[in-house]
Order: C-alpha cells, then sequence, then structure tokens
C-alpha cells in the first residue's frame, strides 16, 4: 500500500473519496477541490489513477493526497481509516463512492457468484465498516458528514442478473444509511445518493439497445453524467444541507418506467 504523501498548499475542509480513481469518484473529488477543499483520494488498486485525480485536484490549488488500499480486506479499509486520521488529525466530509465494476473487462466473465461476493466485499461491507469506523470518529469530534451510494432502481428492481446484484447490494446500503443517520445524529449527518443510469465505463460501451434505454428512463430524456452526482453529493456535504440526514435522493433526471424496463 502506498503511504499518503501530503500537501502544504491551502487547506479547505477535509474531505476523503473512494474509489476516486474514475467515474464518480473522480468528479465527486474534482467538484470539492473547486469549492477549496482538501481532498484524500483512495483507489483500490490504481496508483496511477490516484495519482491522476490528485493532479487534478491541485490544479485547483489545494491539498491532494493519494490512499491506496484495498477495501476487499478488513486490514485495507482499517489501514484508510487510519491513514485518513494520520494525514490531518480530522475528516469533515468522508464519501463512499468505491464500488466493484463487474460489467467490463474481465469481471464482466465471472460466475453470478463471483460477481455477488466482490459487490458485497467492497460495495456493502466496506461501506458500512468504514461509515461506522468514520461515524465514531466524526461523533467523538462532534461533527462530520458521510454519504454514501446507492442505485435508483434499488427499491423498484430490475430484471437480469445485474440487476438482482445491484438492487440487493445497493439497496443495503441505502437500508443501512438511513439507519446509521439514527445512530449518528445530531451532530454527524449521513445521506446516500441514488444514481440513475450515468455514463461512466459500461455506458460509453453501450449497446444501442441500452443507449436508448437510459434516455427513455429519465424524464429529461438522457444519460447523466459523472458531474451530476458530484454536485448533488457536494449539495449534501454543504451547510445548505444541513437539514436533509437520513435521506436517499435519487440523481436520475426523474425516473420512469420505460417499454424496455418491463419484463
Amino acid at each position: 500500500m502506498d503511504e499518503p504523501q501530503g500537501e502544504t498548499v491551502n487547506r479547505g475542509p477535509i474531505v476523503v473519496v473512494t474509489g476516486a480513481g474514475s467515474g464518480i469518484g473522480r468528479a465527486v473529488a474534482a467538484r470539492f477541490a473547486a469549492a477549496g477543499s482538501s481532498l484524500l483520494v483512495h483507489t483500490g488498486h490504481r496508483a496511477a489513477a490516484a495519482a491522476e485525480t490528485c493532479d487534478l485536484v491541485r490544479s485547483q490549488g489545494v491539498s491532494a493526497t493519494p490512499l491506496v488500499a484495498d477495501l476487499a480486506s478488513d486490514a485495507g479499509q482499517d489501514r484508510l481509516l487510519q491513514l485518513a486520521w494520520e494525514q490531518y488529525g480530522h475528516v469533515d466530509v468522508w464519501v463512499n463512492s468505491a464500488g466493484v465494476d463487474i460489467l467490463t473487462g474481465k469481471a464482466a466473465a465471472a460466475s453470478f457468484e463471483e460477481k455477488l461476493e466482490a459487490l458485497w466485499q467492497v460495495d456493502v461491507r466496506a461501506t458500512i465498516r468504514l461509515s461506522r469506523g468514520v461515524g465514531r470518529c466524526m461523533q467523538t469530534r462532534g461533527s462530520g458528514v458521510i454519504i454514501n451510494v446507492g442505485w435508483d432502481q434499488a427499491e423498484q428492481g430490475m430484471a437480469g442478473d445485474s440487476g438482482e446484484m445491484f438492487a440487493a447490494t445497493k439497496g443495503a446500503i441505502m437500508a443501512f444509511s438511513r439507519s446509521l443517520a439514527q445512530s449518528l445524529a445530531p451532530h454527524v449527518r449521513v445521506n446516500c445518493v441514488a444514481p440513475g443510469w450515468i455514463k461512466t465505463a459500461w455506458g460509453e460501451q453501450a449497446s444501442a439497445t441500452w443507449q436508448k434505454r437510459a434516455a427513455d428512463e429519465s424524464l429529461v430524456g438522457r444519460w447523466g453524467t459523472a458531474a451530476d452526482v458530484a454536485e448533488a453529493v457536494y449539495f449534501l456535504a454543504t451547510p445548505q444541507a444541513a437539514f436533509i440526514n437520513g435521506q436517499v435522493i435519487a440523481v436520475n433526471g426523474g425516473w420512469r418506467r420505460s417499454p424496455a424496463s418491463v419484463s
């Protein structure tokens, strides 16, 4: 695991973003950096991706520290928590956006059981353990914000292997976030964003059928972007959202059931 390499430039609020090497996580890191926050940029294995995100953050004139930790293991999760607090002494905002990509690359050929296990370990178990650990530290300090990532269709379901897996795992995170908010109130807020069809790696290579379905299932008639999700995450972390707690916020342009989604 890479040790953190801190910066001495301007430090605003301290924000940790897991899974920040690409996609939604990178967009979230960039949004907080644009507002003057100092970032701890986590990736699971890709040190080069963490470095790229840190370069993007530093271009905004704020501090960026890369953290590489395998969130599939308890040791990796615990090490991430330790390094985060060692670096700055506290964290103001923690965003759990790390998730396993089971739709592209070698993982796409894995069995249902293998994919489910990978999702459970990183998307669910790591999010729960990190949130609980972060929450205890924030409670001791008397303030903090935790934001998790769910899925907009988890509550109504979607047919198919991917739909079953994501509904089970992301639905668990959504339910957990509501409960953790009650455990940590009143000084630590916990919310969850539930993205819809967001054009990340899989969306870029999706077939024409899926491209049409994604547009049809949003009331605004288009794919969402990582920046759309980042704006929602950023807002939930600001004082303007101080009275929003224990909520799951859909970021999908307004969902509607298209003919293609009816099985």
